[in-house]
């Protein structure tokens, strides 16, 4: 990391007489989170997650022995026991956190190093917390399996043989020769695209050069400690520290169901689970890092362990996950973001209004967002929606959810409506959605880890009307739009769904532009709109829970309110019925 000016490197001595390469980077005087990367891997893995931490705590990354920048030992063989890795872990620490305990971060072998240090006797008070992604307790792991060989129900014996399926490489790995020949050969300079295969993640910085030679000494950390520790795992590897497990969903090496009695030997645990593969620092450093830092600041301030996570529905599904919503500053935008701050994601409060999207965003952090953030943006202005994608990219990173939720309402007959009201219309309620849409969505297909794009339509989309033409024909748009991406996104894991709502009791009415009519005649209008929408009572509250449903299940097009419901039905069943009922004049 020396060409990145940001990280400070140092050598640190391990044991073995072995020269750590060890990078930092933040503030010293804050909270330490000591980062560890898993096989075949270099610090530089973490590079996303540790960038997004650093302006509030003080990171520290360093080569395991024997890979990137650290020297390996002489001999390879037994020079990577569990033993000799916490030697270097302890030297590493008191070297950059010599007084105050830090809080451990690692992934793969990261992770399996992690559980010894956090439940060794040498390293209590030395750290204060461990996150633990994509690596067992080899300790675990062996009572693991005992306690499944010893009772083999259908259930155990089916997560017996399908973790011993997906532990083909350790296998392999302990075979003599073969796998440095590989590493060193065919399989090392085909790496970077076999993960891009495996993760659908472009990292051109990723894996670094000395990745063959470093796989291929790795493969001692495997040979010096899997099977011994399977055959004779200790009875006290119990977690001295809190413990927050993250379980990618679609880890290919390694099954959830290896974590079931995980709470015996962690008291102190907080599970996440993430839908994603093996390699989440690079695939989603923004969520990763918002978790860690939820979980070290949890520990730093004293919070109860289980205040920690989101209860909400939804909390496994949102869960860390970055959500923008638009017309957030109230109404059905903003009751979206409470819903979605109450399932544990990170929300960004998009609002013309700034004192209302703000004033969104802070109860959406009182309410269980870990973070949370207003901007204020017109949507139909597609140079400003072009800098607010770069802003979320540089400074929150990649949206995992976008609601086009922004729109205006128009009343009037067509003949009564100007040019200038069809374009006022078509502006925010077409053209916002198509500038998010198109500005988001290329995001996150450039990101090619999925995502999901929420546009607001309405029932008028489908229920024709002759006092709403302008709205309605806005509304038919968005429908049909979110259709067609629907189709043309599936294949890069991105749902679409149009959420169409009926009457529901928001603030658009005191908006709602009636035209044809003099001003006082459209203020007594709108004040009869409210009136009527406020007797009616749909709260946004349902319109939010549909959304996170509709996200949730990937569901296409989501009639909201009893009548939206009914005229979705009647427009398929009848639609002559639907265009006799829209010449009806409605009360003015």
């Amino acid at each position: 990391m020396t060409d990145d000016a940001d990280f400070r490197e140092r050598w640190v001595q391990g044991a073995d007489d072995v020269s750590l390469c060890v990078a930092e980077l933040g503030d010293t005087s804050q909270p330490t989170v000591v980062l560890i990367h898993g096989y075949p891997d270099s610090k530089e893995v973490w590079a996303p997650v540790a960038r997004r931490l650093a302006d509030r705590f003080h990171v520290v990354l360093y080569d395991v022995r024997g890979h990137g920048r650290s020297t390996p030992p002489e001999p390879l063989k037994r020079g990577f026991t569990l033993e000799k890795l916490t030697d270097d872990f302890l030297a590493v620490i008191d070297a950059v956190s010599p007084e105050l305990p830090v809080h451990l971060v690692g992934h793969d072998w990261g992770s399996v190093q992690g559980w010894e240090f956090a439940t060794v006797k040498r390293t209590e008070r030395r750290i204060a917390s461990f996150t633990s992604i994509s690596g067992p307790s080899l300790d675990h792991f062996g009572h693991w399996i005992s306690g499944r060989l010893k009772r083999p129900t259908p259930r155990r014996a089916a997560q017996l043989l399908g973790q011993g399926a997906k532990s083909w490489y350790v296998y392999a790995l302990h075979t003599p020769v073969l796998p440095e020949l590989a590493w060193r050969g065919p399989l090392g300079s085909g790496w970077p695209k076999i993960v891009e295969a495996m993760e659908k993640v472009r990292t051109p910085d990723y894996p670094t050069a000395s990745l063959p030679q470093d796989a291929a000494r790795g493969a001692w950390l495997y040979r010096d400690n899997v099977r011994s520790r399977l055959r004779g795992p200790r009875s006290d590897a119990y977690a001295h520290v809190p413990v927050q497990l993250i379980t990618p969903t679609g880890d290919a090496f390694l099954s959830p169901g290896l974590y079931d009695d995980l709470d015996r030997w962690a008291p102190r645990l907080v599970r996440r689970t993430i839908s994603a593969r093996h390699w989440v620092p690079r695939t989603r450093p923004d969520q990763l890092a918002g978790w860690i830092a939820e979980f070290v600041r949890a520990q730093e301030d004293g919070k109860p362990l289980d205040q920690v996570t989101a209860d909400g529905p939804y909390a496994d599904r949102f869960g860390g996950r970055l959500v923008l919503i638009t017309g957030a500053a109230s109404g059905i935008g903003r009751a979206t973001a409470f819903a979605f701050a109450e399932a544990g994601a990170r929300v960004i409060a998009v609002d013309r209004d700034a004192e209302g999207a703000a004033r969104t965003a802070e109860l959406a952090r009182l309410i269980g967002a870990p973070e949370a953030w207003a901007e204020t943006v017109d949507v139909s202005d597609e140079q400003a929606m072009e800098k607010l994608a770069a802003k979320t990219a540089a400074e929150y990173g990649a949206l995992d959810v976008l609601v086009n939720n922004a729109g205006v309402g128009a009343s009037g007959a067509f003949l009564d409506t100007t040019a200038e009201d069809w374009r006022t219309v078509l502006d925010v309620n077409l053209w916002g959605v198509i500038h998010g849409c198109r500005i988001f969505g290329k995001q996150m297909a450039e990101r090619g880890q999925g995502g999901h794009i929420v546009n607001t339509a309405s029932a008028a989309a489908y229920q024709p009307s002759r006092a709403l033409p302008a709205y309605s024909t806005s509304k038919a748009a968005v429908l049909m739009l979110s259709e067609c991406l629907r189709a043309e996104l599936a294949g890069k894991g991105i749902g679409v769904s149009a959420i169409c709502p009926g009457f529901v009791h928001t603030n658009i009415t005191v908006n709602t532009h009636f035209t044809g009519v003099s001003a006082e005649e459209e203020k007594r209008r709108q004040r009869r709109a409210t009136r009527l929408y406020g007797q009616r009572g749909y709260p946004p509250e349902k319109v939010a829970d549909a959304i996170l449903r509709a996200v949730a299940r990937n569901q296409a097009v989501v009639p909201v309110t009893p009548e939206a419901r009914g005229a979705r039905l009647l427009s398929r069943l009848s639609p002559r019925a639907l265009r006799a009922l829209a010449r009806i004049n409605p009360p003015v």
